[in-house]
């Protein structure tokens, strides 16, 4: 499927940004400023079924090869938000980045509280800026205005395909050396599952008091613990 992608930058250095779930690229404003100013070339896709990207079926699978479809292989560091961090795992030995950095990835569904589905479909539905904001207080305006965006253009059968996504997705190995970054706490990975893949050879950091969207919640907290990684 040809998504929809944008880009930024004319580094030689070059950075993938995979959004999650309800959101498209723009989520990524505020990383995509900080890694331009680095000299990256930013590249950023809108998942199937999000942003101006087509709808269709949805699974892992298929997030996972229209990202090996459309964005460039041998990136240097590759960062995957929730839903965008299982797709990213599922297309990493595809696209063979330098680095992968799992943020608060998708990995283990069956933590996900079971009445999630029905309150995210609410809440995109009923949302304005003024229920984002309560939800997420420590979100910039843009924040704000990035997310009514991307709910805007959301496909709500979406979560409706997620309910039949299988419940662990935890990597066996990193696949090029990896990163997982987790909220605190982590919406899908818990403490057990943080450390098998610890013991499977991927790094872990957790942004402490950071909620799921940890690039929005606390930036500066987000891009301290990419320390050695962008």
């Amino acid at each position: 499927m040809k998504l929809n992608v944008h880009e930024r930058g004319t580094g030689d250095k070059v950075a993938l940004l995979i959004h999650g779930a309800l959101s498209d690229h723009r989520t990524w404003h505020a990383v995509e400023d900080h890694l331009v100013g680095l000299g990256y070339r930013v590249v950023a896709p809108d998942l199937r079924g999000h942003g101006r990207s087509p709808r269709g079926a949805y699974s892992p699978d298929l997030l996972a090869a229209d990202l090996v479809e459309n964005l460039p292989a041998g990136a240097d560091v590759v960062i995957g938000h929730s839903m965008g961090g299982l797709a990213l795992a599922h297309a990493v030995e595809r696209l063979r980045p330098a680095r992968a950095v799992y943020s608060d990835p998708g990995f283990l569904l069956r933590n996900v509280p079971a009445a999630a589905t029905a309150g995210m479909r609410r809440m995109v539905a009923e949302a304005t800026a003024d229920s984002v904001r309560a939800m997420n207080p420590r979100w910039s305006e843009e924040d704000v205005a990035a997310e009514l965006a991307g709910f805007a253009l959301f496909d709500p059968e979406f979560l409706t395909a997620t309910e039949e996504f299988a419940q662990d997705y935890l990597p066996e190995a990193p696949v090029v050396p990896s990163l997982v970054q987790l909220s605190d706490p982590s919406l899908c990975v818990d403490a057990q599952g943080a450390a098998l893949l610890e013991r499977r050879g991927f790094e872990v950091r957790v942004v402490p008091q950071a909620g799921h969207c940890i690039h929005r919640d606390d930036l500066p907290g987000f891009l301290k613990s990419l320390a050695g990684w962008i």
